[in-house]
Parts: C-alpha cells; structure tokens; sequence
C-alpha cells in the first residue's frame, strides 16, 4: 500500500475510534446526568478523549506505518 494512502488510513481510523469512544462516554454521562449538553463538561469530554487518541496513535505509528518488506516496487 503507498505510504501517503496508508497515513490516511491510520488517521481516518483514529478519527472514527476517537468519536465513538468519546460518543459513548458522552452518552453515559449525559444518562447519568453528570453534566447537561452543551456545557463545558461536554466540550472537555471529547478534547481529553481527542488528546488521549492523539498520543496513541503517535505511540501506535511507527507499528502500524513502517513499510513492508512486501511493498517494494521491484518486479521479480
């Protein structure tokens, strides 16, 4: 896989974990009525679940983005 496309991937994923993890714990503290839409509590939900999928996928990258022995260009 080209590595700009495999980078796109990996973020894309990140953006989909990111927003259901921090959807559902949105939905679980909003049930529980620990805080009401549209206060800070909300916005602070979703940066610290935001903050905390940034640094795993930086932690993740080098796993998930190093190139492959099989994805030289080289014809056999």
């Amino acid at each position: 896989m080209n590595s700009t496309l495999r980078g796109i991937t990996y973020v894309s994923a990140w953006v989909v974990i990111w927003g259901t993890v921090a959807s559902l714990m949105d939905w679980m503290l909003l049930t529980g009525e620990v805080y009401e839409t549209g206060t800070s509590g909300q916005a602070l939900t979703f940066v610290a679940y935001g903050a905390a999928s940034v640094v795993m996928a930086v932690r993740f990258a080098p796993r998930f983005l190093a190139e492959d022995s099989n994805d030289s260009n080289t014809a056999d």
